[in-house]
């Protein structure tokens, strides 16, 4: 019997007062890792994204960040279903997509598209930017006679030229190579855009006009994205609400702009202070955070806190229980028993969140007392 995607029900409005779009529920992606040579036996799991929830309402940018290997472009892929879940549920538009096949993912795909990390390896090289703007406006049942127009109005859109529809994408630079990468999904009119690292590629100062288009596109399009990222510094500028990830979790997420101002957790803080500051003068006089260590095996991660390993302020609640995600004001979820910049008024006015991991203990955060050490 196939699985087709559950009929759509109405999306609660969220505190916003917009519509949730991607609701993500306690998912979960883990790789079996295999061996035997006659049969094959699962003797481990590489726990990638390991119970994971937030919600991404309409219009919307959610920038999601962390270090490389942190499970965040997994995550990704996950949510479009170019990866089926261990477990966990996910709803787009208010229809639960977890357990849908290729059929029934089908009328879906058309709301949901992606733009890749390496703009040259994301277009295929034998095939001039025109065919690869006309296979999805095809797929989306746009005329023939239609075609060729739609693909030099949607090259005008992203900023080149119309005339370029007739180039091979070893023709462009990269800058030129992500906005055919753009052009190509927005050919099938998405509601949601994942943008796995768009910028990482580039320079710097492409870096910015690349930006700028995406706002421009959201605010024309009523567009919703999910930015990832490993530069907080890039995200900044673009995301309404920041999701930091570590070893498959979230340890924070927050208002862009609290984020900076006020980083909760640790490994928020480290990140935050590896930004580089263009004053060199002022730059060397910072205190410049240094998280020591590498991060743990994802096929045995630490229990408690998966951070306890290279967190400065661990104690022993840190080793043995798992962090709930804790909301403070205005939204400002942290998974950390030993918070920073907050108040012990905070603490006690904070709430557990729906979105904690579901083995997450019921220990209230609290300030770490004077001469703890991560030793204690």
């Amino acid at each position: 019997m196939s699985a087709d995607v559950t009929t759509p029900a109405a999306a609660e409005p969220t505190a916003r007062g917009r519509k949730a779009l991607l609701e993500v529920e306690h998912v979960t992606q883990w790789f079996p890792v295999k061996s035997g040579i006659v049969i094959d036996r699962t003797v481990a799991n590489v726990h990638a994204v390991d119970d994971v929830s937030f919600t991404l309402t309409e219009g919307e940018t959610l920038g999601l960040v962390g270090e490389s290997g942190c499970g965040k472009t997994t995550l990704s892929r996950t949510v479009l279903k170019l990866l089926n879940p261990t477990t966990g549920t996910l709803r787009f538009d208010g229809r639960d997509i977890t357990k849908a096949n290729r059929r029934g993912m089908r009328p879906v795909r058309r709301e949901m598209q992606m733009v890749f990390q390496d703009p040259f390896a994301s277009l295929n090289p034998r095939k001039r930017v025109g065919q690869i703007l006309q296979t999805p406006l095809k797929q989306r049942g746009v005329a023939k006679d239609q075609l060729q127009k739609d693909a030099a109005d949607l090259l005008d859109r992203v900023g080149l030229r119309r005339e370029h529809v007739n180039r091979f994408p070893h023709e462009f630079s990269g800058g030129q190579r992500q906005r055919i990468g753009i052009a190509r999904a927005l050919a099938m009119q998405p509601k949601l855009i994942v943008l796995d690292e768009p910028v990482s590629a580039l320079d710097v100062s492409i870096q910015a006009q690349i930006i700028n288009l995406l706002e421009e596109l959201q605010d024309g399009l009523g567009l919703t994205y999910l930015f990832v990222a490993h530069d907080l510094s890039v995200v900044r500028h673009v995301s309404d609400r920041i999701a930091v990830m570590y070893l498959g979790k979230i340890m924070e997420l927050s208002p862009a702009e609290e984020l900076y101002d006020k980083p909760i957790h640790p490994y928020t803080q480290a990140l935050l202070s590896a930004i580089p500051v263009p004053d060199p003068r002022e730059n060397r006089a910072r205190e410049r955070i240094v998280v020591s260590g590498e991060p743990p095996n994802p096929i045995n991660p630490p229990p408690g806190c998966v951070f306890n390993t290279r967190c400065p302020r661990a104690t022993d609640v840190c080793r043995t229980v798992i962090p709930p995600l804790t909301e403070y004001a205005n939204g400002h979820q942290a998974a950390c028993h030993h918070p920073l910049n907050v108040t012990a008024e905070e603490i006690a006015t904070s709430i557990r969140s729906d979105a904690s991991p579901k083995l997450a203990g019921d220990v209230v955060p609290d300030l770490v007392p004077a001469g703890v050490t991560a030793g204690s």
